[in-house]
């Protein structure tokens, strides 16, 4: 009997198909069936596959449809990709898609791809982690017709950080979450949105924790951007220190320095 081929999740990156790794574009090349998520994609990027390739666009299937597709896709011993925008260890539903397949007996792999907010820092040509200035960043969303978050994972309890914050699946909330972190991150630290990161039709707002929602609501953003927020994004000179790494004075003679 002949093994199943082994279904492949693979980061979509931010959208550009040119940000795809090698990898990615091989499996892509080589799959017999690609499941990807259109309200995030660029079509664009959907040109990797083969011309033979059956494209399965997953924005309107539940979780137990898109498993269907998968398993019997795989049945048949056809190689499967299922694309996730961004990388697949952020807010891409692994956890709930490779459950159902191994408990279907379907094997998986995991290949990364350039998560939306590296796209998004790489745009504004900002570090997140500037040395004395932010040195965490912090990762994470909102609820709203979304699952609950845990309760030890406030927004007050992150901005009482005062670490880079990228908050994701946030931006018709945005106005409220401003409030709630103004106390921590003060009224004038920088705030930058990045809708549709590296698409067609990107758009960059930037602006403070004061004026960021006007300019949203005036933008009319409501999905697929990415909202940083933090100290970092406009350090100058004077603001920061230099990493140790790379300090002239450190001591290189040793392997663990």
């Amino acid at each position: 009997m002949t093994a199943q081929p082994t279904v492949h999740f693979v980061g979509a990156g931010p959208g550009a198909a040119d940000l795809l790794t090698v990898r990615a574009t091989r499996l892509l090349a080589a799959a017999d069936v690609v499941l990807y998520p259109g309200t995030y994609l660029d079509p664009e990027v959907l040109t990797h596959c083969s011309p033979e390739a059956e494209l399965v666009d997953t924005q309107g299937l539940d979780l137990d449809e898109i498993t269907a597709t998968i398993v019997a896709a795989a049945s048949a011993e056809k190689q499967v990709v299922r694309l996730t925008s961004g990388d697949p260890s952020v807010y891409s539903a692994l956890f709930e898609q490779t459950r159902r397949l191994a408990a279907a007996g379907v094997t998986w792999e995991v290949t990364p791809g350039v998560p939306a907010y590296a796209a998004a820092a790489a745009k504004v040509g900002s570090e997140l982690t500037v040395p004395l200035v932010s040195q965490s960043v912090v990762l994470t969303r909102t609820q709203a017709r979304s699952s609950a978050m845990p309760e030890t994972e406030s927004l007050a309890a992150f901005a009482a950080t005062r670490a880079t914050l990228v908050l994701h699946l946030a931006i018709t909330r945005i106005r409220g979450l401003m409030s709630e972190i103004e106390p921590e991150y003060g009224a004038d630290c920088p705030v930058v949105v990045v809708f549709r990161a590296s698409q067609p039709g990107e758009l960059v707002l930037r602006g403070t924790v004061a004026t960021i929602a006007d300019l949203v609501e005036e933008a009319g953003l409501r999905q697929a951007a990415v909202i940083l927020v933090g100290r970092a994004l406009t350090a100058v000179d004077t603001d920061g220190g230099e990493s140790w790494l790379y300090a002239a004075h450190r001591d290189r003679s040793g392997a663990n320095n």
